[in-house]
Order: structure tokens, then sequence, then C-alpha cells
């Protein structure tokens, strides 16, 4: 079973402020630990939502606002990462999914990648980069209702065609956070709380994927994860569907 595992943010990384080598050092090792378990499955961090938008689109018409976001409805159903030169480029194809879909609301936020953090070079003549097309939970999704056949073949023209033109990476779609849980810390302990989730206000900062039979088994995963990214809370869903083209992808 594959569970996401996602902390959030705060306003000290809402700021734009960059980890310390020592937290960059503990991400990579809890990131090595897991991929020797053969156990990981992915994972990305986000930068802050001043570099990036938000697309609401209802009644065929669309809403384009600049970020940074305050946090509202933030509960993901599930996510898109594309490769694009520009966040332009990527409000296009994501409004190209949220017509497939009908009304939706997504959070368009670059991935952090190793020359965002200083810990790498950006390669010479790279000009696209990724972005992630968070999609906002609905009543619809949350009941785990699905598209309907047509829907869902215009769906999967627009996954085959981003995917053979290079845009598209990874989509992962969520289980209803009725499957879920929640993580906080308190005064130095876990606060924990089962889903379903009537909110979250809190902006996603980073995830991982993990493939662990349990719910619980997450959760254990999840506590030293939590720790690690010193995040002030953290969600694991359960994942429905992973698509991905047969290519390398980066990791966290």
């Amino acid at each position: 079973m594959a569970y996401i595992i996602m902390h959030k943010t705060d306003a000290h990384w809402e700021s734009g402020a960059l980890p310390s080598q020592e937290v960059v050092m503990q991400v990579g090792k809890l990131v090595g630990d897991l991929a020797r378990r053969g156990i990981l499955r992915g994972g990305e961090g986000l930068r802050p939502s001043s570099e990036g938008v938000r697309l609401s689109y209802a009644g065929g018409n669309r809403t384009v606002t600049p970020g940074p976001f305050e946090g509202r409805n933030e509960l993901p159903a599930g996510f898109s990462i594309l490769s694009v030169e520009s966040i332009d480029d990527a409000v296009e194809w994501a409004s190209r999914f949220a017509a497939v879909i009908g009304e939706a609301e997504f959070d368009i936020r670059p991935v952090t990648e190793p020359w965002d953090l200083g810990v790498a070079e950006k390669p010479a003549g790279q000009r696209a980069r990724r972005y992630m097309a968070l999609r906002k939970a609905t009543s619809a999704t949350e009941v785990e209702r699905t598209l309907s056949p047509e829907q869902q073949r215009d769906l999967d023209a627009l996954i085959e065609e981003s995917t053979r033109t290079g845009v598209h990476l990874v989509t992962v779609a969520m289980r209803s956070s009725a499957r879920g849980r929640r993580l906080r810390r308190q005064q130095g302990r876990f606060l924990t709380v089962d889903g379903p989730f009537t909110e979250s206000k809190e902006l996603i900062g980073g995830y991982v994927i993990v493939d662990v039979p349990t719910l619980d088994e997450a959760t254990e995963l999840t506590r030293r994860y939590l720790e690690v990214v010193d995040a002030p809370e953290v969600d694991i869903r359960e994942i429905e569907a992973v698509i991905q083209p047969e290519q390398p992808q980066q990791q966290l």
C-alpha cells in the first residue's frame, strides 16, 4: 500500500528561508534510509507560495491569483508535477486539466531543486523547471466520486499528450481523508487525529511517498519524518493511484 506523508509549512519557510546544512543532511539521511529499505517511491519539497499562483476554475471561467497564499481550504485531492519553462506554461496545462474535471482549484508552485538550496549548480542551458499543480479536495473527492467515462477519456488523452511532450512527470491521486491521519507536535509529544479532516489551513511544504502495508506503519515513519523536517503538522493519506512515465525521477 502506498501512503503520502505531507508536511505543512509555516511563516519561516514561507519567507523564503533556506534550510540549514544540518537539516539538508538529516533529510538526505532519512530519504537514503527509506530508499535502502526499498519503500521510497518519491518525494519533493516546494518553494514558498509567493513564487506560485492559485488557479480557480468554474463554469468554464478561470481566475489566476498570484501568491503568496493565505491558507484556507488546503486539503489536497492529488497533484501533478509538470516540467515546463515558466509558471505561465504550468497554468495553461493545469487549466486544461481543470476544464476536464470541471469545477476545481489548483495551487501551482515550483518544486525545490538542489540549486535552489545552493547544494548544486543549475545545469547549463536548462530552461525548464518542475512545478506542482496541487488539486484541492471537494465534497466529490472526499466521497471518492469517480469521473464520468467521458471525463476519464479526456483526462487519459491529456495525460498521454503531456507525457509524450515531456511535460507530465507524475500524477498522484489520493483517497478520501477519511482514510488518513494527522500528526501534530505539542509540548514534545505527538497528537494523532484520524480522518476525515474537515479542513486544513496550512500549506504543504513537501512530501514523501512510501510503500508500507498499513497506516500504522506509515505513522511510525511519520514520527521520524516530522522531527527531521521540523514541521508543525503532518498529514498521512492513502494513495489511490500514481501515474508516471517510465523514466528516472528526481527525488527530495
